[in-house]
């Protein structure tokens, strides 16, 4: 019996029948120690998913993470730390399979200080959230090497494992790429019908034999493990078949090297796998060239006041540098890691980890990317270049928190692939039997040639690369959307909900007059210092008016802003308020309300109204053409928190229109996207993300709307550059073209294969040949899709 029972946990035979633990035999204490944290936590479903799949515990020492004690280390690893949160990314090479992934992402369940992990199989990494107050960085360390991940920790830039990997790729290449040419050097007599010696033919012969065994063995490994990966899953992949080839090949080579009935096709094998990984790079290498590159410059093209000698200019976020000193407003997201200047702010860090409880932090603290700053504005000081991947990561993960969104195209496909593999081995096997009764050898040929031509990658890659091409386009049209289910979704929209100020009005462009009680300079210079901490609109536009007061603008003592009613503040001893008649404290009967009232900002200075500001809205230019366009296809609305001043302009402007309504507070504007959800509608609402948040995220597709600032809401879906709003029908009709670029993709793919499917099955198309065109089916699908694309964006003319 020894020797002969495979261990419970990792599946490597047991020299010995000693360790054992209900029934369950063991290689050793530390596959048994994992069992027994598993079936004490009830997560014994993870053999289930693949029975003898966990990795092997080697054994760590007692002071291998040490190290991590160190609060200067910890600086460099942590994405985020705070007293009771704390986020890292380890690299965990031993990643392998299905269950990996179900158990890493299930230690909350062993280890509730974990309050949440996320693997990124592609990547081999593990992301976790943990309270330090509860658990160490060490000790979440040393939890994952008890179970068999030991996380390889670098502060470099790229890991080992990393570039161990890339490398591997290029090796195998390399090694299948030097046997297939020598093979067929050694062919080349079978090649031109020469005749040569028995003895020196049966020596090239059992040669080329020699040469395949590394192309069998370490070129091809990839295919065969992913092929026994899904096997053990019950996951029909498209590595079976390619397996099954490669199989058919050597057998049937080597039954006839070592029964001398023939030369073999040690060649076509070789020459197979060659190609195969060829055709894999080059995927790989178009998918890294065409596949949206997620990075923080093309998906948030915001700006941040930055110091410029005694002013602050606007300046994109992927523009800061080290050292830089850069003014951040309320409700303004933080683009980098930095050091507080100023000598107190609030930071609001739910961007990061979910919990909406600001945080005090003082002059000289650490500050970390995406917490958004709560009252008057403060100075930082940046430490860390602006990440081009850290922001991106938490607005995906804010969106998971908050709902998930998931579309059904990459699904579909995937199942139509799952099929047609299964399809594909009846067919291979059927003609081999066909052809076994007239040409055993010419039935091996078939049959491998069947499995090898007829791949469904092409009909897999059509969905992503088509997608990818399309929010390429978007995003190069300043609409940038958060990942490719947003155009699915975009499929599926009936109605658009629009917002007014910021959204259908331009920020920078407004006619702002005043009128009451004249302001003296440092009546002038307080308003302005109030402002300045906020970045409504109307705000910013009361900035720009009174830009002209020479008097430096000094800090508040106190700020806050009630979105949607004004802001207020205490400078010096004068006590500010702007915003609505009621509060700003202004008597009903020193306000003015009536249709030709305008926007109006009123203004109280320690309790004594003063006066209003008057804001004239200036309309996207081309605005009312988009809603003639749109109102043909879909049902619009507006919804504003302003007055009715500009009731009659809007009718002008919607004249379809189902509802224009105004002085809507922010659960009101939730009511009424779920009303029109509850009537069936898929709803596409466009808000400048302040008071549009929760409106935004109930949304089938929120879109926030940006004019160069960094007021954004990690709520949407999707954030578009104010100047775009009139290119939404172009937007949302390329969208619905790449549907039907999808399906002409996979009709490409189907008559592909229905062809080389035809030469296979009547034997007409070598092994090799049609590893050649296997890759070249899924290039061309690749080719395809992402040329159409950007023909079809070309006729619809981008601003």
């Amino acid at each position: 019996m020894e020797g002969k029972i495979s261990c419970f946990h990792c599946g490597d035979p047991c020299q010995t029948t000693d360790i054992s633990y209900e029934d369950k035999w063991f290689c050793c204490m530390g596959c048994k120690t994992v069992y027994q944290i598993l079936n004490e936590h009830g997560l014994c479903t993870y053999y289930n998913l693949n029975p003898g799949a966990g990795n092997k515990i080697k054994g760590i020492e007692p002071s291998k993470f040490d190290f991590l004690d160190s609060a200067e280390i910890q600086d460099k690893l942590l994405d985020f730390k705070s007293s009771d949160h704390q986020k890292i990314t380890f690299n965990v090479p031993s990643i392998h399979c299905s269950s990996c992934i179900w158990l890493l992402e299930n230690l909350p369940n062993i280890e509730p200080a974990i309050m949440s992990s996320k693997v990124n199989f592609g990547k081999k990494t593990l992301s976790l959230d943990f309270n330090p107050n509860k658990i160490t960085l060490k000790q979440v360390a040393e939890l994952l090497g008890k179970l068999g991940y030991t996380p390889l920790i670098s502060l470099d830039t790229i890991s080992p494992a990393q570039v161990a990997s890339s490398k591997d790729v290029y090796i195998k290449i390399g090694v299948a790429g030097f046997c297939f040419g020598n093979i067929m050097l050694l062919s080349f007599p079978d090649y031109l019908g020469m005749e040569i010696e028995e003895e020196l033919s049966s020596y090239f012969s059992y040669l080329s034999f020699v040469l395949s065994l590394p192309v069998l063995v370490y070129s091809s490994q990839d295919y065969f493990r992913s092929a026994l990966l899904g096997i053990k899953t019950g996951f029909s992949n498209i590595d079976i078949p390619i397996a099954l080839g490669i199989v058919a090949l050597f057998v049937r080579s080597c039954y006839e090297v070592f029964t001398a009935t023939g030369p073999g096709y040690f060649d076509s094998l070789s020459g197979l796998v060659f190609f195969l990984l060829i055709g894999k790079w080059v995927q790989g290498k178009a998918y890294d060239g065409l596949s949206f590159d997620r990075d923080y410059k093309s998906y948030f093209p915001l700006a941040v006041l930055k110091k410029q000698h005694d002013t602050y200019e606007s300046t994109p976020v992927y523009k800061l540098r080290v050292e830089d000193l850069v003014l951040i407003r309320n409700a303004e997201i933080i683009p980098s890691d930095a050091i507080l200047r100023s000598p107190v702010a609030s930071i609001d860090y739910s961007f990061v980890t979910g919990e909406a409880i600001p945080v005090y932090t003082y002059q000289g603290d650490k500050i970390y990317a995406g917490g958004r700053l709560i009252g008057k504005s403060a100075v930082f000081e940046v430490t860390k270049a602006v990440s081009q991947s850290y922001l991106t990561q938490l607005w995906n993960d804010v969106d998971s928190m908050n709902r998930k969104k998931k579309g059904s195209s990459q699904s579909i496909i995937g199942k139509v692939s799952r099929y047609f593999t299964i399809a594909i081995l009846t067919i291979a096997l059927l003609s081999a039997v066909f052809w076994s009764f007239s040409d055993v050898r010419q039935a091996f040929l078939v049959f491998s040639a069947v499995l090898i031509v007829a791949c469904p990658c092409a009909l897999a890659l059509a969905s992503p690369f088509t997608l990818s091409a399309t929010m390429n386009v978007f995003g190069e049209n300043k609409f940038y959307l958060k990942n490719t289910h947003v155009i699915e979704r975009l499929w599926k929209i009936s109605t658009i909900v629009f917002d007014k100020t910021g959204t259908l009005t331009t920020n920078n462009q407004k006619e702002v007059g005043y009128n009451g009680t004249g302001l003296c300079e440092k009546d002038k210079t307080a308003i302005k210092s109030i402002v300045l901490n906020s970045s409504h609109p109307y705000s910013q536009a009361i900035y720009q008016y009174l830009n002209h007061a020479d008097e430096k603008v000094p800090e508040p003592i106190l700020f806050s802003e009630a979105h949607g009613r004004g802001v207020t503040g205490i400078v010096g001893e004068r006590q500010i308020k702007l915003g609505t008649s009621g509060f700003a404290g202004v008597p009903p009967t020193q306000s003015i309300h009536h249709a030709e009232d305008g926007g109006k900002v009123y203004v109280s200075i320690d309790e004594e109204p003063k006066g209003y500001f008057n804001i004239q809205n200036n309309y996207r230019s081309g605005l009312k053409e988009l809603v003639s366009k749109l109102s043909k296809t879909f049902r619009l609305g507006v919804i504003s928190g302003d007055n009715e001043s500009e009731k009659k302009l809007l009718q002008g402007i919607f004249p379809s229109a189902r509802q224009i309504l105004f002085r809507q507070k922010p659960d009101d504007k939730v009511d009424y996207v779920k009303s029109c959800q509850e009537r069936g509608e898929k709803v596409l609402m466009l808000g400048d993300g302040l008071n549009d948040a929760a409106a935004l995220r109930q949304s089938d597709v929120g879109v926030a709307v940006a004019d160069d600032k960094a007021a954004f809401t990690p709520a949407s879906d999707a954030i578009i550059l104010g100047g775009q709003i009139t290119s939404l029908d172009k937007f949302l009709r390329l969208a619905k073209s790449s549907r039907k670029i999808i399906i002409a993709s996979i009709v490409i793919s189907f008559l592909y294969n229905l062809i080389g499917l035809s030469f296979a099955i009547m034997g007409k198309l070598t092994p090799i040949l049609a590893a050649i065109l296997m890759p070249l089916s899924s290039i061309s699908v690749v080719v395809f899709a992402t040329m159409a694309v950007r023909m079809v964006s070309k006729l619809y003319k981008f601003n």
